[in-house]
């Protein structure tokens, strides 16, 4: 375990925001992330958890230790012939298991490219994009319990997730620190094409596997800008669900108003078109 003190995170968050950690410590595997959670406990220290930095932002100092996970590693668990199971390192990178997967025909992450940000944050925030969420695809998560310093097993069901949401986002869930994630992936997956901007983009083109990642990066290239050139987090609004007679009262007064359905008989209204409407873009 490398451990270093006073060290500035302004190249590990993509706002490039000076922020002093009190302690640092890089884990390239998962005796190191383990030797730094225990050394935290045994002083006393809060854990904060740094994967690449997109999804956060840094006050100027950051007391106790952080964690910046660099595991790596995909292991191929079971292969059937049509279904496959990966378990991935937490500190991959998620845009290039995306890639890496589709070459590999292991279809059904396609509508999630483009995605900043790493393996084990993705659970976290339960991400989603163009009518897909990372909940679909995910057989059980291994997380090391910070309390006990010992990996436990966690099912998709143990993961509570919901929109943008799972236990770990909670405050039951806070001493878990993902370190692998196994994915469920198929070579036979029917790509989902139905969100309309990805709809358009294909222009009638048949929805292949290929021609879904491709349009969904074009999307994200065109919306948002690249972090390494202009610092950002991305886009960062949730798109408010209200119920079925609420969103029906909605289309009546604006009927262009953009509506998909959502559990338990609500829907789900854009984020996007309501700042439009409101002037605030």
């Amino acid at each position: 375990m490398n451990l270093q003190q006073n060290v500035d995170l302004q190249n590990y968050n993509t706002l490039r925001l000076s922020a002093l950690a009190q302690y640092f410590v890089e884990a390239t595997d998962e005796s190191d992330a383990r030797d730094a959670v225990l050394w935290a406990e045994q002083r006393n220290l809060p854990v904060t958890v740094l994967g690449e930095g997109s999804n956060v932002v840094c006050r100027p100092y950051i007391p106790g230790l952080v964690l910046l996970l660099r595991t790596t590693g995909v292991q191929l668990i079971t292969d059937d012939g049509r279904h496959i199971r990966l378990r991935v390192a937490a500190g991959e990178n998620w845009n290039a298991l995306v890639h890496w997967s589709a070459k590999q025909g292991f279809h059904g992450l396609e509508n999630l490219v483009a995605i900043p940000g790493s393996v084990g944050a993705a659970p976290v925030q339960n991400i989603g994009a163009y009518g897909v969420e990372v909940a679909q695809f995910i057989g059980g998560i291994r997380a090391l319990d910070t309390g006990t310093a010992q990996i436990v097993h966690l099912s998709p069901e143990d993961c509570a997730f919901g929109y943008r949401d799972s236990l770990f986002k909670r405050k039951d869930g806070k001493h878990l620190l993902i370190m692998s994630v196994d994915f469920v992936l198929d070579r036979q997956a029917k790509p989902i094409a139905d969100y309309p901007s990805l709809n358009a983009a294909l222009a009638g083109d048949p929805a292949t596997p290929q021609r879904v990642l491709d349009c969904v990066k074009h999307i994200r290239q065109q919306r948002l800008p690249d972090p390494t050139q202009a610092p950002n987090v991305g886009s960062f609004f949730k798109n408010p669900t209200v119920s079925w007679h609420q969103g029906e009262v909605m289309s009546m007064r604006w009927p262009d108003m953009p509506q998909y359905p959502a559990a338990e008989g609500s829907v789900k209204l854009s984020a996007a078109w309501l700042v439009e409407q409101a002037g605030w873009r």
